[in-house]
């Protein structure tokens, strides 16, 4: 090999291993370990949102990155649901100290008739999942306190 060829495969190398490590974080955008903050409002009799009320503390917002990892999402379902969420939950992601905070919302609704939830979210590679019994359990004591 001459040494045009040898400058020429390690220009491509390292343009390539530049690419890898672009994707990789892409694919990291949307990390639960990078959730700061949730805010909640709980849905009314009369429809209206409750006070929003913050959930910042450390352990709580551990609890809830475990639950949210356990929803099942299928984003090429198109929901509709039939009565109003029971919470409005907005998540806050923090990627980068010197960026803003990234805001994704999700509607939750809490099926008591088997003990599951349904979660609509306007991230689209998300959109619509469902949780089962014990996280979804877990998720309705953090956010309604019962």
């Amino acid at each position: 090999m001459s040494k045009k060829t040898n400058v020429s495969l390690i220009m491509c190398l390292i343009f390539a291993m530049f690419l890898v490590g672009c994707i990789n974080k892409s694919s990291n955008e949307f990390d639960l370990s990078q959730l700061s903050r949730v805010d909640i409002e709980v849905v009314q009799e009369d429809g209206s949102y409750g006070e929003a009320e913050m959930i910042t503390d450390e352990e709580t917002v551990d609890a809830l990155r475990k639950a949210f990892k356990q929803i099942k999402w299928e984003p090429n379902v198109e929901p509709k649901m039939g009565r109003k969420e029971d919470i409005k939950a907005t998540l806050f992601f923090k990627y980068d100290e010197n960026m803003p905070e990234r805001l994704f919302e999700y509607q939750i609704w809490f099926i008591q008739s088997n003990d599951t939830a349904t979660i609509i979210s306007n991230n689209e590679k998300e959109r619509y999942g469902t949780l089962e019994k014990d996280n979804a359990q877990i998720l309705e004591k953090i956010l309604l306190k019962n």
